[in-house]
């Protein structure tokens, strides 16, 4: 080949190579564009930097030992031919030529597999170099905790990329001598197979190798500690004294086998490393095999209890810590029937904040009286308390998102999607408790644009980032953006927020259009100066791409702090690396699963410590992310901190604000309720013989059985002072349908994160959820009832049984719901109340109780004569009101603003003149 072919060839290749990494490098460099933007970039730069370290280290460590290794071969074999070229007139022209090239093909797309599979490999080297203490010891080996989550990982990812690359040396190397003929499987003239430099290039390989068993051995003495073998998770009488001794031997023996295939070296012999061999496997069968089979069948299982005692001492201990479960404050719950009038009554924010609205026919309902037009819609029901007009109270709302794929199929062209139809509008709350006389919930915020009916009000409604936002759009195009429908017409804004990234030039334009793959972001002559892309809008996309070692709960919730939507999303710590601990799925196959999805597909992993360490304020309007640290104590969030020093915002500088509105994560508290039905026994001895297992209650829903979730409501606590927000489930014995005690999370600030289980007599029946559904069904008045309503063409929901613990004594209360069969409005129309003896349906809750406990009418109001003050004051509110609406006609918003105010302050004194 002359050197101008050679030329050419090289221009093709290097055109080849850049544009297959082009689109990397666009995406590198949007990318720096967004971490930019929200404020990130020193998360965005060390992670690319210590990915690239690992490729580029990978890929060099690779690429050369490999082709040194091919080198070696090659030349110990230079005055032998391929076996495949020896008829060919190739020899002697081309055949080293074109090996070389197949060669140096072949280990450079090993050293590019290997070095992208070693880029996660970043988060593990960072780790290990910013380790904290746990200050707790493994009972075993007495190594810090950190230990096996920080640093072990490092080495035994170390010990994986050594043996690949080793044993594809060994690959590379055996075949040039295979193909070269430079050994069979015979002797030749009473000669080895082998020559003296070919043997000991491959000795060389065999006892790295070999080397490498011996570490592999050695460090699988720490995988003892999260072994499967014995009665519990974790390491046993028979792992302890059977397989670490069988460990050490097999690790010498594999080290020896080393040793003697390094000395064979100098002799022509094989008799040696032959033997080592030998004694490796054989030490590998009676040592991992039949010795540890032994001591299990004649040692440990005639006297289990007793050998296996203090190992599952280790397992209860390790376990409650990784899931916080060990500083439980747990009391006893009488369960006495000493309810009252005068007991409801001082208890009556408790009463007040029963939620008789089930989150699934709520969001029915508000689907169909709210989201108003058919590109909004509600993703899911939150839950949440506020202090509205001077009262402490459990509200649900909802975010009226925007779902584009809602739109009929001929508005759905590129500038609706991308620049017209680009964020939701408002929300939708409720309190818990009340009803209209419609069976409908009473909205306190609703309609577009909101209208508050409490001291709550929305300054900034639009949503521009959700639960539903899963495309990219632009703003500060030069068509304006859809806000909202008005009237005939529709209202319609320039956003002026400071989401998403800038793209002033056609430069910027040409990166997305290239990155997004998409013409019409280069063409279109929408964009100028002031034109903005939001892009990685989800929830759950936007946080897990600033912070992906971070775990996410499946439930963000929506608050309104300050006038403004915000989410909140719960992020957890999490390792599966943790002593001794059982992890979720093993414990979650012994009992039963959550109705909505198993414990594993809440995190996605098979993890066994976890520790809700950082709550996420996400921006509805602009998305600006801050990440709060709540758990300041957990030693992985301590290593992140070191990696990552200025992600995290200290506790110390949550606003009070939004402190008011965290609540205890929902997959959280699923996660520790299921590992607390077996690990709430603290004795060895009982949890053996599993004396005191429990389970999670059964409800039924729309006729099928579930496992009740677990619950958010205000009430005060036995002995606590005042009422407080908390998460409540009980639990039931393992074959029995009784309530065995309840476990409650709490939220408000000063207690967020304290576990308490109150636990009832046993000798005891306390009546649980299933129990209590029975004899709801058994009631005659109540089940011809519901008969009834069957025939009559509706369908009869039951949402979920409440248990509501009043100081020393359990209420059971059930919302019944009528929808009709083809309709998706339900409507509430009883509530049930089961106490003691007595079960009650009446139209409200107020009314079964009376029933029950009794109670005064209610008199009604003799209206007072109307002052001609107040008549002028409701002359002068219509008037106001009027104003309002033309200047909302008009779009002139600070005109409506003005005109609310006036509204707002007329109608305060209003209501002062009529009290």
């Amino acid at each position: 080949m002359n050197l101008k072919h050679r030329g050419i060839l090289i221009i093709i290749l290097i055109a080849i190579i850049g544009l297959s990494l082009s689109k990397t490098l666009v995406h590198i460099l949007t990318e720096a564009w967004w971490f930019d933007t929200v404020g990130f970039s020193e998360v965005f730069w060390a992670r690319l930097t210590w990915q690239i370290l690992a490729w580029v280290v990978t890929f060099v460590f690779y690429t050369l030992f490999l082709w040194r290794n091919y080198q070696i071969a090659m030349h110990q074999t230079r005055h032998s031919s391929f076996r495949l070229f020896e008829d060919s007139t190739l020899v002697e022209d081309y055949a080293d030529k074109f090996a070389n090239f197949l060669a140096l093909a072949l280990i450079l797309l090993i050293g590019f597999g290997a070095a992208s599979a070693s880029t996660p490999m970043w988060e593990t080297i960072l780790k290990y170099l910013h380790p904290t203490n746990f200050s707790d010891r493994d009972p075993i080996f007495q190594q810090d905790i950190g230990f096996y989550v920080f640093q072990l990982p490092l080495y035994q990812a170390i010990w994986n990329w050594l043996l690949f690359a080793v044993v594809w040396g060994l690959i590379v190397s055996f075949l040039v001598y295979f193909l070269k003929g430079s050994f069979t499987l015979r002797r030749r003239n009473g000669r080895n197979p082998l020559n003296g430099k070919v043997k000991n290039h491959l000795s060389l390989l065999l006892a790295g190798i070999a080397g490498l068993i011996a570490v592999d051995f050695w460090l699988k003495r720490y995988s003892l500690l999260y072994s499967t073998n014995g009665i519990v998770f974790g390491a046993g009488y028979t792992d302890v004294h059977a397989r670490l001794f069988a460990y050490w031997v097999t690790s010498i023996i594999a080290l020896s086998v080393a040793v003697l295939l390094v000395l064979s070296m100098r002799r022509r012999s094989y008799a040696l490393p032959m033997t080592g061999i030998v004694l490796f496997f054989i030490a590998l069968v009676l040592l991992n095999g039949i010795y540890p089979w032994f001591v299990q069948q004649f040692i440990v299982e005639p006297n289990e209890l007793t050998k296996e005692k203090p190992y599952i001492a280790n397992n209860i201990k390790f376990t409650q810590n990784a899931y916080h479960l060990h500083d439980v404050q747990r009391q006893n719950y009488t369960a006495v029937a000493q309810l009252n009038r005068q007991v409801l009554q001082s208890n009556q924010p408790t009463i007040r904040n029963i939620r008789l609205w089930d989150y699934r026919p709520l969001l029915s309902t508000y689907r169909q009286i709210q989201e108003i037009r058919l590109y909004y819609q509600f993703h899911s029901v939150d839950v949440d308390r506020y202090t509205l007009n001077g009262n402490y109270q459990q509200v649900m709302l909802s975010g009226r998102e925007l779902a584009y794929s809602q739109l009929p199929s001929e508005a759905k062209t590129w500038v609706n999607q991308r620049l017209k139809y680009t964020h939701g509008y408002g929300l939708v709350m409720s309190p818990v408790n009340q009803v209209t006389s419609d069976g409908l919930p009473e909205l306190y915020i609703k309609d577009i644009p909101p209208v508050s009916g409490v001291d709550l009000q929305v300054s900034q409604p639009a949503i521009y980032y959700g639960e539903k936002t899963d495309n990219y759009i632009f703003t500060g195009t030069k068509t304006p953006e859809f806000d909202y429908p008005l009237g005939n017409g529709n209202a319609y804004t320039t956003y002026n927020g400071k989401g998403g990234v800038s793209i002033p030039t056609i430069w910027h334009r040409l990166a997305y259009a290239y990155d997004l793959g998409s013409l019409q972001i280069l063409i279109s002559n929408y964009f100028h100066q002031q034109s903005r892309i939001h892009y990685y809008r989800l929830l759950q996309e936007r946080v897990s791409h600033v912070a992906p070692f971070l775990h996410l709960d499946r439930d963000p919730y929506l608050v309104l702090i300050n006038g403004r939507l915000q989410w909140i999303v719960d992020a957890y710590t999490v390792s599966d690396r943790y002593p001794y601990s059982q992890p979720v799925v093993q414990t979650q196959n012994a009992a039963e699963n959550f109705q909505g999805g198993n414990l594993e597909q809440i995190l996605h992993s098979n993890i066994n410590y976890i520790r809700n360490s950082v709550k996420v304020l996400l921006d509805a309007y602009d998305g600006t992310m801050r990440f709060f640290v709540v758990d300041e104590a957990d030693p992985v969030l301590r290593t992140y901190q070191k990696i990552f020093p200025h992600l995290f915002v200290p506790n110390s500088a949550i606003p009070s604000q939004v402190k008011a509105h965290f609540r205890y994560p929902q997959d959280l508290f699923k996660i520790q309720a299921q590992i607390y039905l077996v690990y709430h026994m603290n004795d060895p001895e009982m949890f053996y013989n599993r004396e005191d297992l429990w389970r999670l209650p059964i409800e039924t829903y729309q006729g099928n059985e579930h496992i009740m979730q677990p619950y958010y409501m205000i009430m005060r606590l036995p002995g606590a002072a005042k009422e407080e927000f908390i998460q409540i489930l009980p639990f039931t014995p393992a074959n029995k349908d009784n309530m065995i005690a309840w476990m409650a999370a709490r939220s408000n600030s000063k207690e967020y994160g304290k576990l308490l289980l109150y636990e009832f007599p046993k000798q005891k029946l306390i009546f649980g959820p299933r129990q209590i559904e029975a004899r709801i069904d058994q009631e005659p008045q109540i089940s011809q009832q519901f008969t009834l309503w069957s025939q009559a063409g509706s369908k009869v929901i039951r949402g979920d049984l409440l248990v509501i613990p009043i100081e020393q004594s359990l209420l059971y209360v059930e919302p019944v719901y009528l929808r009709a069969e083809q309709g998706e409005l339900p409507e509430l129309k009883r509530v049930i109340v089961a106490y003691n003896t007595a079960v009650v349906m009446e139209d409200t809750l107020e009314k079964s109780l009376a029933a029950i406990f009794g109670g005064v009418e209610e008199q009604k109001p003799v209206p007072s004569p109307i002052t001609g003050e107040v008549s002028n004051l409701a002359k002068s509110a219509l008037a106001t009101y009027q104003k309002a609406q033309e200047a909302l006609r008009q779009s002139n918003w600070a005109e409506y603003g003005r005109y609310q105010q006036e509204l707002e302050e007329i109608l305060q004194k209003l209501n002062q003149g009529s009290k």
